[in-house]
């Protein structure tokens, strides 16, 4: 499939690969059943309801109930807003700082190069997880320092990809000239290093959304996430604990709708990488 062309107003563009069609429709439904949660769940996510507590999957309740006789379902839906709140603000984070240290240092290169990849190298020295729970725990729990948290974990990884993308394009014929017709360094980055750099960010924006969706995961099962009652995934997880054996659809599903979401993120980030690199192309 991937070696089909269609013909486009007279190009010829690559077939979607099949990772980027199933990583994009899983995607595309992890991020409707969040938009839908806004204005309808089943249930009220944080509705508390005893007399109907621990309910097997029915067709009352798709999913089940929890020990508080809330509804499955309704709180991973919810669960998905949190998700995706949070991912996207701290990538948002993450590569609006890092974008900008990976480009300076490869325009500027000497000791601001030398500065800011050894900065990374130190913040690569922790693992990135470990650094989000020792933030979270100085700070205190809450959405918007897990958001913090998260993000400056990002920041390394965006420098450190803008800058080796960067210092390749500064070597190239196009931004030679550029200089020669005597534009600064800051217009060039802005207008030529930058624009060819974006398929690369794209494809790892993808990538460490998947990774943020975990890390809020982690967050909130130790208790340094989302706070209750607001549904998140990790939560859900921490409190099925107790009850794995007599009510296992309580990890089980929480579980798998991280597991899928993240599979989507990833098959869409390859998928990306496949479209948007012309090496990986020719190589096909």
């Amino acid at each position: 499939m991937s070696g089909v062309v269609r013909k486009t107003g007279g190009r010829r563009l690559p077939a979607a690969s099949p990772s980027l069609v199933v990583g994009l429709v899983i995607t595309a439904i992890f991020v409707a059943m969040a938009l839908v949660s806004l204005v309808w769940t089943p249930y009220e996510p944080t509705a508390l309801n005893i007399l109907n507590k621990l309910e097997a999957p029915s067709l009352a309740h798709p999913l089940g109930t929890d020990f508080f006789g809330r509804d499955v379902l309704s709180q991973i839906m919810a669960g998905a807003q949190v998700s995706i709140v949070v991912a996207v603000v701290a990538v948002l984070v993450g590569a609006g700082i890092g974008v900008p240290l990976g480009a300076l240092a490869a325009a500027r290169g000497g000791l601001v190069d030398d500065v800011v990849m050894r900065s990374t190298d130190l913040a690569f020295a922790f693992p990135a997880l470990l650094t989000a729970v020792i933030i979270t725990a100085l700070a205190g729990p809450g959405a918007v320092n897990a958001i913090v948290a998260i993000g400056i974990f990002n920041i390394p990884v965006f420098a450190r990809l803008t800058r080796g993308a960067a210092l390749g394009l500064w070597k190239r014929d196009f931004v030679l000239a550029a200089r020669c017709a005597g534009k600064s360094d800051l217009a060039i980055t802005i207008e030529h290093v930058l624009p060819n750099c974006t398929a690369v960010l794209v494809v790892q924006a993808t990538i460490q959304f998947a990774l943020a969706i975990v890390a809020e995961a982690g967050l909130s099962y130790v208790g340094l996430g989302v706070q209750p009652p607001q549904p998140s995934w990790g939560k859900m997880l921490f409190d099925a604990q107790t009850y794995i054996y007599t009510a296992p659809w309580l990890a089980i599903f929480p579980g798998l709708a991280i597991t899928i979401a993240v599979l989507g993120l990833n098959l869409l980030g390859d998928g990306l990488r496949d479209a948007l690199d012309p090496k990986v192309r020719r190589a096909r």
